[in-house]
């Protein structure tokens, strides 16, 4: 009967040593973060601006594609 109430002491002892476990790391990832330079900004905002440009264009052109084949595959019902 000792093993058995051992072994819930030992699963309650994981349970609660998780979410513990988490909040410590996310306190020490919260601590190292840091606000970034207005140069890395900068490098940051070109980047994802670069990335809307390129997939705006992509998506562009995947339409322009698009539209003509679906008239000849559908038809002018």
């Amino acid at each position: 009967m000792s093993t058995s109430a051992e072994d819930v002491k030992g699963q309650i002892q994981e349970v609660v040593e998780a979410p513990r476990q988490f909040f410590k790391d996310g306190v020490n990832f919260m601590n190292r973060c840091r606000k970034p330079d207005q140069k890395e900004f900068l490098r940051i905002t070109q980047a994802v601006a670069m990335g809307f440009a390129a997939l705006g264009a992509l998506g562009y052109f995947v339409k322009l594609i698009h539209i003509p084949i679906n008239n000849i595959l559908v038809g002018s019902a």
